[in-house]
């Protein structure tokens, strides 16, 4: 039976970036994709994703930082170009709790690069935002935009040139731990062996555990983003109008137009919650009226018209931290799992799981990404 150095399962955005940075070390490579490449079904589909290095937790700025110099090296690997970068503005409310309250102190520490403005300054620059001026904005010049399904493409390219095999429409049934080391993966299509194996799962991940005697808790729901069609999309080009993301609760997000005369702009984190098999794909009229009512008020434009709306899929972590981490009872197998705000931090992301699986250890500080303790583990062997 043929025997692979590394397993991957699950080939969105983090197990293509695993797939690829793992065959880049000249290692033998075989991955699996339950759907077609490209498919619609959980979170590394469509356009576009926010990429910024600021973020509230220094963990995080620490990995976006590595994750920007990754990326750098897959645009250049690939001789396209996968970021644009706009310029970003968080916008945090003054008198209500916001989960970016320790954003502006985290900047401070870490020396990230930033401004903080009141809602002149803001309207002054950006004209077409409409804020009171109970608000404050946080205003990072290396925010950007990752083109999504070009850059999953692009590490599933890259993977295959160096020699990794990767299988679609292949589900995993099962990955059996071996007695004398590595892992059995157990498909339709047969049975393959692995030193290692990497989950990047998502909402699938606790089926492949659950034999395992794992269970980590997952919160999945159904998520969406709708594009708009603005009266006057010259305003709305990247070099005239940033990312942006307010800070409230609920907590909204957007884009500038981006390959076509629309901005995205979605709510974050609406526990419309659900598993993948009832996951409908149909829009909520509910979420749309409330993206459609913040939108009215906070950058106005009478004329504007909604085109099409999107949906996707948020598997969330407990406290909504990564999961960068071997299994606590078979170092065999590591987890990956990306809480639904892993696209920035996908090059680093996938190459770190990458070390895991190689060398048992990886240069990025992962320390607090490990299994949550209130999984539920107990040895199967």
């Amino acid at each position: 039976m043929e025997q692979y150095d590394v397993a991957v399962v699950g080939l969105g955005v983090l197990g293509s970036a695993a797939a690829y940075q793992a065959a880049q070390r000249g290692k033998k490579v075989i991955a699996f994709e339950q759907f077609e490449f490209g498919h619609v079904h959980g979170a590394s589909h469509d356009t576009s994703r926010i990429i910024r290095t600021s973020n509230p937790l220094p963990e995080y700025v620490k990995l976006a930082r590595s994750a920007y110099k990754d990326w750098a090296e897959l645009e250049e690997a690939t001789g396209q170009k996968l970021l644009t970068i706009t310029g970003g503005l968080v916008f945090v409310p003054r008198e209500k709790a916001s989960p970016f309250e320790s954003l502006i102190n985290t900047l401070k520490v870490t020396n990230l690069p930033h401004e903080i403005l009141n809602a002149t300054e803001v309207k002054k620059r950006w004209p077409q935002f409409d804020i009171p001026d109970t608000v404050d904005a946080v205003y990072t010049a290396d925010t950007g935009i990752a083109h999504a399904s070009k850059t999953v493409a692009a590490m599933q390219y890259l993977a295959r040139s160096k020699g990794a095999i990767l299988k679609e429409n292949t589900p995993v049934d099962r990955v059996v731990p071996k007695k004398e080391g590595g892992v059995t993966i157990q498909t339709p299509k047969g049975e393959f062996h692995a030193a290692k194996v990497i989950l990047t799962t998502d909402a699938w991940t606790n089926k492949l555990l659950a034999p395992l005697g794992v269970h980590i808790p997952l919160s999945v729901m159904q998520e969406q983003v709708t594009y708009f069609k603005p009266t006057d999309t010259a305003a709305f080009q990247p070099d005239r109008f940033p990312v942006w993301i307010w800070g409230g609760d609920p907590a909204f997000y957007g884009f500038p137009c981006y390959g076509e005369p629309t901005i995205k702009a979605g709510r974050d984190w609406s526990n419309n919650l659900m598993t993948p098999e009832q996951r409908t794909y149909v829009q909520s009229p509910q979420l749309f009226e409330q993206l459609s009512s913040f939108m009215k008020s906070f950058i106005p434009d009478k004329e504007r018209q909604p085109l099409r709306t999107v949906t996707c899929q948020y598997t969330i972590t407990p406290d909504r931290q990564f999961i960068i981490s071997p299994l606590d009872n078979n170092k065999d197998i590591i987890v990956g799992l990306g809480a639904a705000h892993a696209f920035k931090f996908a090059p680093a992301f996938g190459r770190a799981l990458a070390e895991l699986a190689i060398d048992g250890r990886t240069k990025e500080d992962v320390s607090k990404f490990g299994i949550p303790k209130s999984a539920c583990c107990r040895s199967k062997l």
